[in-house]
């Protein structure tokens, strides 16, 4: 059977391939905000604060399963669009071996170092006791979170979008359903929110786990499940700059938490109040980022195939689809953010009227430049679709580490507050232009290849 990546329109392919995966990512950015919603309406902004604490642990679990995920979903398309079969099935096999062993080693981890974990991530003495509650409770969900997110990438690859929709829109819809009897009818508070988490994320790993035995263009055999070395760096090498973007991330948010921490003391806002609205502001970002990030997911299994096929005229064709999508979305969602600040914050409750005015201040300055953050995004996803994971890589330190780092540590010694605020627009702006500059380059390359071949 030929494989339709190969020779579908690549707007009609990129359309099937990315609403599915944009579903996916929205589904899944929605545990957080669902949990953030009804905490804030049951519990306070502490209970928010504490959620916040604790989504660093959820950017690991998001590492682990992109490292896998994207590396293995990668080689699979490479390997297909290669008519390497054989390799292609191994690839999942070991794939799904590696995911087994990392999510066992990370929660034994994760339970040997809560305590200090939570402190690191800025944890007040208020704050603290509703993260340990919440942490304590989701990580017994992690195993799951990472399975899903692995058999979701491969699903995909398999050129099966809407099964990969369909797990995480399963896990989605329970939490949704769980999280306002756990917090309100049986008074669970933020353990409620945890344990409607897990339960979420078992439901989308079964329907997942499940597909295994129905890939369409490989048969899985037992022989195929076993796990080596060499064949989980290979990966890890293609799923690297993936990885790496949700690492910096992580980095991004222990930095930025702590830093409101400390500066928040010398503001009127205190301690709590930055890090609760913080936590609410990238929440809210998380849906333009998951709309745009699924943009970058569509594309991969269709780049990566038409790569491996040297069919680099298709290629082309489909990065501008994705870089115009991604720019379209980007842009609707900074009016968003500008133009109905209050509305969005007060879905997640009001509270104190000084953590309503510091979370609409932070809103719109942070946010100030999101409308051009998708070109880094799809282009570092398509550097390591196609096999270049050097230059992926690269592109996901720019914007989180090269830039945004340093400027959190220094600006605020000037601006205060307002310094941590501002270091993110500038630093969308130079990942902005450095992006531009790899996707230029690129383009020029796969025209000469087009003309070679």
């Amino acid at each position: 059977m030929e494989n339709i990546l190969g020779i579908e329109k690549p707007s009609k392919l990129l359309r099937s391939f990315a609403i599915p995966s944009i579903i996916s990512m929205l589904v899944s950015s929605l545990y957080n905000i669902v949990d953030q919603i009804f905490i804030g309406q049951g519990v306070g902004y502490l209970g928010n604060a504490a959620t916040n604490v604790a989504f660093p642990l959820t950017t690991i679990t998001l590492a682990i399963s992109l490292l896998i995920g994207i590396g293995s979903a990668s080689r699979f398309s490479l390997y297909l669009g290669a008519k390497e079969n054989d390799r292609a099935r191994h690839v999942i096999g070991n794939g799904i071996m590696a995911m087994l062993i990392s999510s066992v080693i990370y929660v034994i981890l994760v339970f040997l170092f809560l305590t200090p974990l939570m402190r690191a991530f800025g944890a007040t003495d208020r704050i603290l006791p509703y993260a340990l509650q919440y942490t304590s409770i989701t990580t017994l969900g992690a195993p799951f979170l990472i399975g899903t997110n692995v058999l979701s990438n491969m699903i995909r690859a398999d050129g099966s979008p809407k099964y990969s929709m369909a797990c995480m829109l399963v896990g989605a819809v329970m939490n949704t359903i769980l999280d306002p009897i756990f917090i309100f009818i049986f008074s669970m508070g933020v353990a409620g929110a945890a344990w409607a988490t897990v339960i979420g994320q078992v439901g989308s790993f079964v329907v997942g786990a499940i597909y295994l035995k129905n890939f369409k263009h490989v048969q899985l055999e037992r022989k195929d499940f076993r796990f080596s070395l060499h064949q989980t760096l290979e990966t890890a090498a293609i799923g690297i700059s993936a990885s790496i973007n949700q690492c910096a991330i992580l980095v991004v948010q222990i930095v930025l938490n702590n830093s409101l921490v400390y500066y928040g003391q010398f503001s009127v806002y205190g301690q709590d109040i930055p890090l609760a609205a913080c936590g609410i502001v990238m929440k809210v970002n998380s849906i333009l980022m998951a709309v745009i990030i699924g943009i970058s997911q569509g594309t991969q299994p269709i780049v990566g195939f038409n790569y491996g096929a040297k069919s680099y005229e298709r290629v082309r064709q489909t990065l501008r689809l994705s870089l115009s999508y991604g720019l379209a979305v980007s842009i609707i969602g900074w009016a968003c953010f500008q133009l109905f600040t209050a509305p969005i914050l007060s879905v997640f409750g009001t509270g104190d009227p000084l953590y309503f005015e510091f979370a609409t201040h932070f809103m719109k300055i942070f946010l100030s430049l999101s409308c051009v953050i998708s070109i880094q995004i799809i282009s570092s996803g398509y550097f390591s679709a196609v096999g270049k994971p050097l230059k992926g890589m690269v592109l996901s330190l720019t914007r989180q580490v090269l830039f945004f780092i340093p400027l959190v540590l220094i600006l605020p010694h000037f601006l205060g507050l307002d310094g941590i605020m501002y270091s993110a627009p500038v630093a969308d702006g130079v990942a902005f232009v450095v992006s531009l500059i790899f996707v230029l380059r690129e383009w020029k390359h796969l025209k000469r290849l087009e003309i070679e071949g």
